[in-house]
């Protein structure tokens, strides 16, 4: 089963409430909301508003997104990340997700790794113990950069409870073929970002301190399945996986569409990949009764 969501720092500069967003994601076809952790925060000071309330609208938090230090005190580290637990069982979301620190792998010295190492471990057991998974997304300026850092990091925290948000293009961005990477992680991934550009030249765009601005530029973002990297083989790849149940809980993917007029974008790629995802199936199905 493959389940869509659309994010909530999709519409981070615009004044919508969480029961008009889930209204129209219901309505439009969505299975979920991934909440900001800035946006989970602050609606908990509305009241009636949690997770509970959510399922009543047949939606699904899949993932609280947030940033947990990987520097500093290791007290209040771990004091922000109980909160952030906290705040993701309100939520009724059985995933927190954070980048791996905000130095690229490449600028960290062997020390220097050890330590966000050390870190990320003391808090994936602090998740843990919350019954919560951790995931860390594939970000450029992190220690998951690189397909070869990811999987360097992954093995080197050897936690049941950490996995990974494969963000399709930051991979891209990388150089490794998503398709090819995907089955090298294979066995950490717990959900997906999907966004695009028209060329690999403007991927700039999405640098957080870019992004998160109003006055940011927003040139060259386009729908997923119309921009510079090609997401059909491993939606190929996906579609394998639900067929011959190689990977048999639900695949979590979330549309992180930073550009403007978000209903219209949104609700066209889902439409569009919700087709994609039925002709893969069938497509499945005729090969395995030729078979």
């Amino acid at each position: 089963m493959i389940r869509f969501h659309l994010c909530t720092i999709s519409f981070r500069h615009q004044l919508v409430s969480l029961p008009e967003l889930a209204t129209w994601a219901g309505a439009t076809g969505f299975d979920g909301i991934e909440l900001w952790g800035v946006h989970a925060r602050h609606l908990l000071q509305q009241p009636g508003l949690d997770g509970r309330w959510l399922k009543s609208q047949g939606l699904a938090i899949p993932m609280v997104s947030d940033y947990l230090p990987l520097d500093g005190s290791e007290q209040e580290a771990i004091h922000y990340t109980r909160e952030l637990c906290r705040l993701a069982r309100h939520w009724q979301a059985p995933k927190l997700r954070t980048f791996a620190g905000h130095q690229g792998s490449a600028e960290l010295d062997q020390r220097q790794r050890q330590a966000r190492t050390r870190r990320l471990q003391t808090l994936t057991r602090c998740v843990a113990d919350e019954g919560l998974t951790l995931v860390v997304e594939t970000h450029p300026g992190t220690l998951a950069d690189t397909v070869d850092s990811t999987l360097a990091l992954l093995t080197d925290v050897d936690h049941p409870a950490l996995g990974i948000n494969f963000d399709v293009l930051h991979v891209w961005e990388a150089g490794a073929d998503p398709k090819l990477a995907l089955q090298q992680m294979a066995p950490w991934v717990r959900h997906f970002h999907f966004k695009n550009i028209r060329h690999r030249d403007q991927l700039g765009v999405f640098a957080p301190a870019n992004v998160y601005s109003p006055a940011g530029s927003r040139q060259g973002m386009v729908p997923v399945m119309d921009g510079a990297c090609d997401y059909r083989p491993l939606l190929d790849t996906l579609a394998g996986w639900q067929q011959s149940q190689t990977h048999p809980a639900p695949l979590d993917i979330s549309l992180e569409w930073f550009g403007p007029d978000s209903y219209r974008v949104l609700c066209s790629d889902l439409h569009q990949l919700r087709q994609n995802v039925r002709e893969n199936r069938a497509q499945s199905q005729v090969l395995a009764a030729c078979q």
